[in-house]
């Protein structure tokens, strides 16, 4: 059995920065085992697969399809960057005819369409609450020591912690925190916590592109110890970070090693559109 494959890097217009994915076209319907199998062959942060919702569909002419996202070590509820990558192979690869493609996931219907150089991805849009420092005070100080933090907060639909440090901080200092992964795991006692989202607001006067806020994002729970550029967490900070800066409309940078660029709006409907661009760096079929 040939599977065809793609390694896209979404969330950036340069190859070999933003985030990798890789993208399977099922053809036939997979065995189950074998979903994880390739993914902890691919050893990315996700491996998308995209299946026909019905035998007869094709992925030139269906604007339905099933999506489903692995990392090396589980499936997850919800993934952006590889749904983003999907996207991008069904549109310039597939040269798919319609404007707006509809994945059905585990996080129900999500909308993709393209506008220019950039693919619009319709997410759901998730609140944060206030979470009680010290529960969570040892897996924090894992994370950042003992940089000072303003804000902890907690999305219980995605089992993320937010933790907002001081506006002291700049871009700069939150590239140089460096997170050990099992440290994380063993400071996590809550049994609650599947991602760790570190963030500052944005600088409009520094050297950089001006951004509204920059994020980090570690996962060590899901086999991630740093995802490079993360559409799931930008779900939570849209939420956060829109209240904070009272905007609907922002840009954001996830500042990892190879860093990316995400443009948010918050929807009259409830739900965030996350956009970006993409790069598809490799093609090929899997044998199994």
């Amino acid at each position: 059995m040939q599977i065809s494959i793609f390694t896209v890097d979404a969330f950036t217009d340069q190859p070999f920065s933003g985030n990798p994915a890789a993208v399977c076209l099922l053809e036939d319907e997979l065995e189950e085992g074998w979903h994880q199998k390739i993914a902890t062959e691919m050893n990315l942060s996700e491996t998308a697969f995209i299946r026909k919702l019905d035998p007869t569909d094709d992925f030139t002419r269906s604007s339905r399809f099933g999506l489903r996202w692995f990392t090396p070590a589980k499936e997850v509820p919800l993934c952006g960057h590889a749904t983003l990558a999907s996207a991008a192979v069904l549109f310039h690869n597939k040269k798919n005819v319609n404007s707006t493609l509809t994945f059905v996931t585990l996080s129900g219907e999500l909308n993709a369409r393209q506008a220019g150089d950039r693919i619009i991805l319709d997410l759901p849009l998730y609140p944060t609450y206030p979470q009680d420092f010290q529960e969570v005070e040892k897996l924090v100080k894992a994370a950042v020591g003992d940089m000072n933090v303003q804000d902890v907060r907690y999305s219980p639909d995605t089992k993320k912690l937010l933790v907002c440090l001081s506006d002291a901080y700049g871009r700069s200092d939150l590239e140089k925190i460096k997170v050990n992964g099992q440290e994380l795991l063993l400071a996590e006692k809550t049994g609650k916590v599947q991602g760790l989202i570190v963030t500052i607001k944005g600088d409009f006067h520094g050297k950089h592109e001006s951004y509204d806020f920059f994020s980090r994002y570690f996962a060590p729970w899901v086999g991630i110890l740093e995802d490079p550029v993360t559409g799931s967490a930008h779900t939570v900070l849209s939420s956060y970070w829109s209240q904070q800066l009272g905007k609907k409309e922002m840009c954001a940078f996830q500042c990892s090693a190879r860093g990316g660029k995400l443009k948010i709006l918050l929807r009259p409907d409830g739900r965030v559109d996350v956009s970006g661009q993409t790069v598809i760096v490799l093609k090929g079929f899997l044998t199994i």
